[in-house]
């Protein structure tokens, strides 16, 4: 099997995670900052996960930590608008 050199270029994605994260989270009546705390996390990291002009990748479990919160299945937040 050939491995392709390639370089993946994962930044609108990340974006749009964001963006699914401030929606839900403004759906569900948290502030960043009461999200956060709830993760366990700073509001500035919070706020940077979903700032559409820092692409800042997180951990699987940090996202599925998300869902949980917002009572939502973590598969919303990997569905991304075209």
């Amino acid at each position: 099997m050939e491995v392709d050199n390639k370089k993946f270029d994962n930044r609108q994605k990340f974006i749009e995670l964001g963006y699914n994260i401030a929606y839900y989270r403004k759906h569900a009546g948290l502030t960043q900052e009461q999200l956060a705390e709830k993760l366990g996390i700073s509001r500035q990291h919070m706020g940077a996960v979903e700032a559409p002009n820092i692409m800042r990748p997180i951990s699987l479990e940090l996202l599925f930590n998300i869902a949980t919160v917002l009572e939502i299945d973590p598969a919303k937040l990997l569905t991304f608008r075209n």
